[in-house]
Parts: structure tokens; sequence; C-alpha cells
């Protein structure tokens, strides 16, 4: 995990000078028997590392508890109220805005996170400054290009997508056995009254099985391409072709 979050000085920020921050938001929830509470803080950071290193950004610390309500029942799980996540993302904006930084890539991959959506078009009313990602085209690509084998109405919870980031990234939070724990519940409907509990026995709605460390390299490799659009619109030097670092073309 020390790799994930930065060790940047004072001084190492004064340098770089850039407009622009990362804030990694996620959740401290179950993910079944085998993966840690922390997987969605743990991928991220990732995302959020790799895309600062290929885009010279400055990287904020995570936010790494949120709106998990849906997987309450389930052991481990903590979560604040919308409105405190809602708080908390706001303060930090503002905090950049007035040091200087009035550029925010939010990167979020917690489905029950929805008041996001709902401040980042507030804080663009007077301009792009603040971007969620990724978006679902973004992640759909991202899955296109690792040729992920499950769809993405199945694979929801701890699933291929998950933990081939894991495998890449933080290989030695996977527990032996993934692969046994499989779970298919592609029809959720009611997702938001009975919550994952209705829908998994063990917290897993997706197939593990099918992850490698390979699509996980190559999803985190399409995740950071595809984050030059949305930087190009919260800072016009990434639309110029000069906030990518020399040489890296969207990847290290």
């Amino acid at each position: 995990m020390d790799d994930l979050i930065t060790r940047a000085t004072s001084g190492d920020e004064r340098r770089r000078g850039r407009a622009v921050a990362v804030l990694p938001v996620r959740s401290f929830e179950q993910h079944g028997e085998r993966l840690p509470l922390t997987t969605d803080t743990l991928i991220a950071c990732m995302i959020a590392r790799r895309i600062a290193d290929d885009h010279g950004l400055f990287l904020l610390p995570p936010v790494t508890v949120s709106c998990s309500h849906e997987h309450a029942p389930l052991a481990g799980t903590v979560s604040i109220s919308a409105p405190t996540l809602y708080a908390v993302v706001d303060d930090i904006w503002r905090s950049l805005d007035a040091s200087g930084v009035p550029g925010l890539l939010i990167v979020n991959g917690h489905g029950g996170n929805y008041v996001l959506s709902n401040l980042v078009q507030e804080l663009n009313v007077g301009g792009p400054r603040v971007a969620l990602f990724p978006a679902p085209e973004d992640r759909r690509r991202a899955r296109a290009d690792a040729v992920l084998t499950s769809s993405a109405e199945e694979d929801m919870h701890g699933g291929e997508f998950e933990v081939s980031l894991l495998l890449h990234g933080a290989p030695d939070a996977v527990g032996a056995g993934i692969a046994a724990d499989d779970h298919s519940a592609p029809d959720r409907t009611h997702l938001l009254t009975v919550g994952v509990a209705g829908y998994t026995p063990h917290g897993i709605i997706g197939r593990p099985s099918l992850a490698t460390a390979a699509k996980g390299r190559a999803l985190l490799d399409s995740l950071s391409s595809s984050a030059r659009a949305h930087l190009a619109l919260i800072d016009g030097r990434y639309a110029a072709g000069e906030g990518t670092r020399s040489g890296a073309d969207g990847a290290p």
C-alpha cells in the first residue's frame, strides 16, 4: 500500500506546478472471504497513481471510507453518509482551488458513491474544473482493451475486473482459492432495496476465476489513456499535448 500513496514534498509540488490534482475515492467494504476490505481503496490508488505518473499530476491521498450502505449487513463494511462524502470532497476541492490548483480528477470506482455525480455537476457550473473518472464509457473501453471475458452486468463486485487489477498491482491482497468464489447474479433489479446480501451468499458477484495480472495491466494502460480526454476539458494544456509527460503518450 505504501507505494500507492504519494510521498511528494511541498517542494516537489511547487516545482511540478500542476493545476490539476488526482483524488482517489473508494470505500471500506466487504469483498468476500479472500479479498481485503481495502480492495476498492487499493484499486483507486493504483489507478490514480498511474494517471498521476503518466500525466505529471498532483497525487492526493485517498478518501478511504465512503457510501457502502448496500454492503452494510456483511461484516467489516463501514460507511459515511452521502452528505458527509459530498462535504469532504467539496472541501478538498475548495482547498485545492484556494492554493492555485483548480482542476481535480476524482478517481471513483465504487458504484454506491452516487452523490459524487451531483457534486461534480455543481462544481462545473462556472466552467469545467472537475471530472469524475472513469465514466461508464471509459470502463467499457478498458474492458474491451483488456479482453475481459465476463460482461459488465455480471462483473459487479470482486470479479474479473477488480481481481485482475489486484493481481497486477497488489497480488499479495488476493487470497488463495479466489477462483472458488465465482457467483452469478446478473439481474439485480432490487439492489437498492435488498442490498448486496440479497444477491450473493459470500459477497462476490462476478467471476474472479477469470482474472489475470496481464488483464490488470491492460486495464491500467487503457484507463490512463482514457484519462487524457477528461484532463483536456479541465486543463487546456492536455488538449494541446503539453500535459502528458514526455515520451509517455498515456503509458509509462
